[in-house]
């Protein structure tokens, strides 16, 4: 792929001027990516071996906030550091800032230099060798939605993130007149990426005003979750740089359509398609079905992973293309897995309930661990649901708040015996700290309908 860079090409490319900088990143809890910009002398001598950073970075909020009750780092004990490891095989260009590389860091404890088992990307990788110990290998794609504004990030901060106005005036799904409006922001979004060495496959307008769509080839779990991390970063700042504020909050405005970002999955086995079986129907093979009903009988329990901050709930709702129910269905996108490709050697699952704001690590990890429990549990899947799943009183619901997906969560046997208490209490506590500091706010909207009449 453009951009990919071994080693010693970025050596060369430090010795001979044309990178200056290189970014040494990671993925904090909210899948920001979190780093120092080192100069590329710097690097290639001697900081490709390790650098540090603070713990605290994997236990804040939104607002870089430190809340107490995290045992892995605290006030207590002193917010010591993190070993950030440079992933060398990912050192990639940025086209779009000038002279400047990106490696990818794995983070390690550093008196032990063991693994940090709730780093996102860690957590990503510990399910992937558990997948490989059953002899698969798991492909994944994610679709990248987001809305493009008329103004700054600066610009609507300073107005206080009132008045919003869309890049663009009416529904552009699949419009080829708007989206050429836009080609300022959306063509150097998709030859940067590309340029970084993501395997772009297209953008388009999606269902509401100012709403876009990016996706990307499916890959390996971890470089998805890369270049899915990655991405998100690029689409920011090349929106940025051409005065424009790219989000990927899931739910701007209660009268638009909401931002997702579906995971397409499959598993793969010497190299060809382990989902696939000629001879069953739909071409499921049995392997597939058994993940899938692990998939669905746990969405519950992961929903956190998919949805993890208070306006993510906001996104479910009827007739707005988001699920509210934990069923699969063949081709229909009502439902919260839709069956994609069946029949042919491309078959696949696809996760529609993760909004726009998901941390891609944490949930293709989830995900994982509850197809491999289903893979082991031999679990049987359900038959496929048809029609208006939204009207499918049987169908079991999505946690329909941040609250009840906290309790999944933190009562989840399946996720304790996946990823170790430890971890799960740790994103437990992600979760309590994010509804305790909205249940403290007095918001806009009670304050409007009580301040007169109440």
């Amino acid at each position: 792929m453009p951009g990919i860079l071994t080693f010693d090409a970025l050596k060369e490319a430090v010795k001979d001027g044309s990178i200056d900088t290189v970014l040494a990143c990671f993925p904090d809890m909210q899948g920001r990516l979190m780093g120092k910009r080192f100069h590329g002398v710097n690097f290639v001598e001697s900081s490709f071996k390790e650098t540090h950073c603070c713990n605290y970075l994997l236990a804040t909020d939104l607002e870089m906030a430190t809340p107490g009750g995290y045992a892995a780092s605290s006030w207590a004990g002193g917010y010591g550091d993190y070993i950030m490891a440079p992933d060398l095989s990912s050192i990639r260009l940025l086209p779009w800032l000038e002279g400047t590389a990106m490696v990818l860091c794995d983070i390690l404890d550093h008196h032990t230099h063991a693994s940090v088992p709730h780093a996102p990307r860690e957590m990503l990788k510990s399910q992937i060798a558990r997948l490989k110990k059953l002899g698969f290998d798991a492909m994944m794609a994610t679709e990248l939605e987001f809305f493009l504004f008329e103004k700054s990030f600066d610009e609507i901060r300073k107005g206080g993130f009132a008045n919003l106005t869309p890049i663009s005036g009416y529904n552009e799904d699949y419009a080829i007149l708007q989206t050429t409006k836009e080609e300022h922001v959306m063509r150097p979004i998709r030859n940067h990426l590309f340029g970084a060495g993501l395997p772009i496959e297209n953008s388009k307008g999606e269902a509401e005003t100012g709403q876009e769509e990016l996706n990307i080839r499916y890959a390996d779990a971890l470089a998805c979750a890369d270049h899915h991390t990655i991405a998100k970063q690029g689409v920011k700042e090349i929106a940025w740089q051409q005065g424009h504020a790219a989000s990927f909050l899931p739910k701007w405005h209660h009268d638009k359509v909401g931002s997702s970002s579906h995971v397409h999955q499959s598993l793969w086995k010497g190299g060809q398609p382990a989902f696939y079986d000629k001879k069953s129907d739909l071409c499921m093979s049995k392997l597939m079905q058994n993940y899938m009903a692990g998939l669905i009988h746990y969405a519950p329990d992961y929903t956190f992973f998919l949805a993890p901050y208070i306006n993510s709930y906001k996104r479910f709702a009827k007739g707005t293309f988001a699920p509210t129910k934990t069923v699969w269905s063949v081709d229909n996108r009502t439902a919260g897995f839709r069956l994609c490709g069946d029949g042919t050697k491309g078959i696949r699952v696809e996760c529609r309930i993760g909004g726009s704001d998901l941390n891609p690590y944490l949930a293709q990890a989830a995900m994982l661990a509850a197809g491999i429990k289903g893979i082991e549990e031999k679990m049987p899947l359900a038959p496929p649901t048809t029609g208006d799943v939204y009207e499918d009183a049987m169908a079991q619901d999505i946690p329909q708040t941040l609250r009840a997906a906290t309790e999944t969560l933190r009562n989840s046997i399946f996720l304790r015996a996946a990823f170790g208490d430890a971890v799960v209490d740790h994103y437990t506590r992600c979760a309590t700290w994010e509804q305790e500091e909205f249940d403290r706010v007095v918001t806009d909207w009670e304050i409007a309908r009580g301040f007169e009449r109440a």
